[in-house]
C-alpha cells in the first residue's frame, strides 16, 4: 500500500454557476476525492464569470454548501476590474488571466490591458496565465517588467518548455504546470488507437500536440513544476455536436495515469508527490491539512471506465486505457472521505482554504 499526501489540483473547471448540467461543486469535489485530491482550485470562466465581489460571493456560497473537499476560487482578470480583483486577492486562489482563446467570456486580447493587473495585483498572491507560445512569452516579459511571480497554465508545446527553461535559467520568477492529457495523447490519435471516437472529443485548449512536443515535455520534467488536470467537463452530446466545446475531464484519471508512468520508470513516485503536492502547496501558499493522506494500491491493474466515475459529464478520453495504481482510501482532517470506490464526505465538508 502506497501512502501519499492529500493531492492538490490548481486547475479545475467546476462549471458552477451557469453550466451545472456538465458538473457542479458536489460532483467535481466527489470526482476530486476519487482521484486522490483533497484540495482543488476552481477556474473563473463560468456563466457569469467570477470577476468581482458579488460573483465571488455567489460561487463561494455554492461551494460552502456542496463541496466535499477543500477548495479556493480564482478571480478572472477583465478589461476594467484590476483594482477590484486586487482587493479580492486575499480571498481568491489567485488571479487568472486569459490571454488566448478559451471556453467562456474572459479574454484579454489587448496587451495594454495587462499592465494594470500586473501592477496592482499583490505580489504575494499568484497570477496564473492561460497563454500559448507568443502570448506566454509576452506574459513572462510582463512578469519580469513588474518583478513578480507568474504561473503558466497547461504548458503543451516544445517551444513553450524551451522558453520556460530559458526564463528559469535567467532567474525569472516563473513556474508552470502540465496537464496529463498533454503528456499522453497525441493530436493524430484515431479511434482504434485510444478510443477517442470523434474529432469533437479531441477538442481541448491548448490543442493536443505532436509526438515531438510530448517527447520534449517528458525530457524536461525538471522544468515542469506541477501536474494539473485542467478538468474541463462537457457532456458527450456537446462533444459530439457540430460545435464541440474544448475540454476534457481529468480529476479521476490523472493519478492512475501518472502512477502507471512511474511503474514504467518514466519518473518516480517522489516526482508525483513533488508536482502534485509540494510544489503547488508552495506556489499557491496552501496551508497544511492536518491528518490528511491518500492510500493507493500501487499494484492494482484495471481499465479506465467512465461509468465508474463521479464526474457528471459521463465520459473520458482515456476510456479503455489499462492503468496501474488505484486510490483506495482518502482521509481529510482525520475523517474517511473516500473508501473503496465510495465517497463518504458529506456535502459541505470541504473548507475554503482562503477563508
Amino acid at each position: 500500500m502506497l501512502k501519499l499526501p492529500g493531492l492538490i489540483d490548481p486547475h479545475v473547471h467546476v462549471r458552477e454557476p451557469g453550466q451545472t448540467h456538465k458538473e457542479d461543486w458536489d460532483t467535481a469535489t466527489s470526482a476530486a476525492l476519487a482521484g486522490g485530491f483533497t484540495t482543488i482550485f476552481a477556474m473563473p470562466n463560468t456563466k457569469p464569470p467570477i470577476f468581482d465581489e458579488d460573483t465571488l460571493n455567489l460561487v463561494l456560497a455554492s461551494a460552502k454548501e456542496k463541496a466535499r473537499c477543500d477548495y479556493a476560487h480564482f478571480v478572472g482578470a477583465g478589461p476594467k476590474n484590476a483594482s477590484v480583483a486586487a482587493k479580492l486577492a486575499a480571498r481568491a486562489a489567485g488571479l487568472k488571466m486569459y490571454l488566448d482563446s478559451t471556453f467562456g467570456e474572459l479574454r484579454l486580447d489587448d496587451m495594454s490591458l495587462w499592465h494594470a493587473h500586473f501592477e496592482q495585483y499583490p505580489k504575494e498572491y499568484p497570477i496564473v496565465l492561460h497563454s500559448e507560445s507568443r502570448t506566454m512569452a509576452a506574459g513572462i516579459l510582463f512578469a519580469a517588467i513588474y518583478d513578480r511571480p507568474v504561473h503558466i497554465a497547461h504548458l503543451s508545446l516544445k517551444e513553450e518548455i524551451e522558453i520556460i527553461k530559458a526564463a528559469k535559467e535567467r532567474g525569472l520568477k516563473v513556474t508552470c504546470e502540465v496537464a496529463p492529457h498533454h503528456l499522453f495523447i497525441r493530436s493524430q490519435l484515431c479511434d482504434e488507437e485510444r478510443g477517442i471516437k470523434s474529432e469533437g472529443r479531441q477538442e481541448v485548449r491548448p490543442r493536443l500536440t505532436t509526438q515531438a512536443d510530448i517527447d520534449t515535455l517528458w525530457e524536461n520534467m525538471d522544468v515542469i513544476d506541477c501536474f494539473a488536470t485542467d478538468h474541463a467537463p462537457h457532456t458527450l452530446e456537446e462533444k459530439d455536436s457540430q460545435k464541440p466545446p474544448p475540454g476534457f475531464p481529468g480529476l479521476e484519471t490523472a493519478l492512475p495515469l501518472l502512477l502507471t508512468a512511474a511503474s514504467e520508470g518514466r519518473f518516480t513516485v517522489d516526482d508525483i508527490i513533488e508536482k502534485m503536492y509540494t510544489a503547488p502547496k508552495k506556489i499557491f501558499h496552501i496551508p497544511d491539512q492536518a491528518e490528511t493522506w491518500v492510500e493507493v494500491d500501487e499494484n492494482a491493474q484495471y481499465e479506465i471506465r467512465a461509468e465508474e466515475m463521479y464526474s457528471r459529464c459521463g465520459w473520458t478520453p482515456f476510456e479503455g486505457w489499462q492503468v496501474k495504481g488505484r486510490v483506495t482510501r482518502v482521509v481529510l482532517r482525520g475523517k474517511d472521505v473516500y473508501k473503496d470506490g465510495e465517497v463518504l464526505a458529506e456535502k459541505g465538508y470541504g473548507k475554503d482554504i482562503r477563508a
